[in-house]
């Protein structure tokens, strides 16, 4: 694929996510969090994948971003998840 066509699929999903995610009740943000936070588990093993194949030193770099990027995304997650969750539990 050209790169135009890799900044367009980008762009749009963008704007999908955006749209998509702006209409979601608040209800729902506990489980949906639940949800992406697995996605973002995927893409982070994806990360390690291809900086482990990486071949020169700016896709090392890239690779190495995108691992702490997914990291930090799960991280938070998984903080953001629990700090809800926590409103719900009785004294």
């Amino acid at each position: 694929m050209s790169l135009l066509n890799s900044i367009t699929i980008f762009v749009l999903a963008v704007f999908i996510g955006f749209e998509i995610i702006s209409k979601v009740p608040a209800m729902l943000h506990t489980p949906l969090m639940s949800g992406t936070n697995a996605i973002h588990g995927i893409v982070l093993v994806g990360a390690m994948l291809v900086a482990g194949s990486a071949d020169s030193t700016l896709e090392q770099v890239l690779a190495f971003i995108a691992v702490v990027f997914a990291t930090v995304n799960v991280v938070g997650g998984f903080l953001v998840t629990d700090r809800m969750l926590e409103m719900f539990k009785r004294r």
